[in-house]
């Protein structure tokens, strides 16, 4: 065998050595990154679960003050259209890669979230609404799913800040780009959400 055909054959194996390590490395990152944003949208389906949970018990919980209490007709109709326009944002895998939708889906709960909160606050005039032992239930059952929002919200958000941190460093950025992922939106508070709201009787 001549030297220039070692040559040849030595090279020829080192290039198809690293073509296949360079492959095997891009399918291992592109991997881990489908890892990842499958996580983000797995945090994000128990957000929406927890959402849904609220929405099921609000029909509930009205009925349930309006069968015990005189209460004011104003509160009622500000859940009731809240919970309207909740459910007029429509839940889709597309929703996270849209940040304008994502922060039309989140301003809609935020505002389902104060007009329960009036609900409540009106609840506290009626001794007789509190003693009630069904209204209690769906009470703590209400309080325990804003929670639950809560919780989901923040590993939401740790699953993103994981996802973006991940698409955004060098050499997974590069893995990330042809492949075409992007960062994910954040969860974010409305704005004023860091005053506390004011209770008036």
């Amino acid at each position: 065998m001549s030297r220039t055909l070692l040559v040849t054959l030595v090279v020829l194996a080192l290039l198809f050595a690293v073509a296949m390590f360079g492959g095997l490395w891009f399918m291992g990152r592109y991997n881990a990154i489908v890892e990842r944003n499958e996580d983000v949208t797995g945090q994000w389906s128990q957000v929406e679960n927890n959402y849904q949970r609220r929405m099921d018990l609000i029909p509930n919980l009205v009925a349930t003050v309006k069968g015990v209490a005189d209460f004011e007709k104003e509160t009622y109709t500000a859940v009731a259209e809240a919970r309207a326009n909740a459910g007029k944002v429509k839940l889709s895998p597309e929703l996270l890669n849209n940040p304008g939708a994502f922060k039309q889906f989140e301003q809609a709960q935020s505002q389902l979230s104060s007009a329960l909160s009036r609900l409540l606050v009106t609840v506290e005039r009626y001794p007789e609404l509190k003693a009630n032992e069904n209204f209690r239930d769906l009470q703590v059952q209400l309080e325990g799913t804003e929670n639950r929002i809560a919780v989901a919200r923040k590993r939401f958000n740790d699953s993103v800040k994981t996802y973006n941190t991940m698409v955004k460093k060098f050499p997974d950025r590069l893995v990330a780009g042809l492949a075409g992922f992007a960062p994910r939106p954040y969860f974010e508070a409305q704005a004023g959400a860091e005053q506390a709201p004011k209770v008036e009787f």
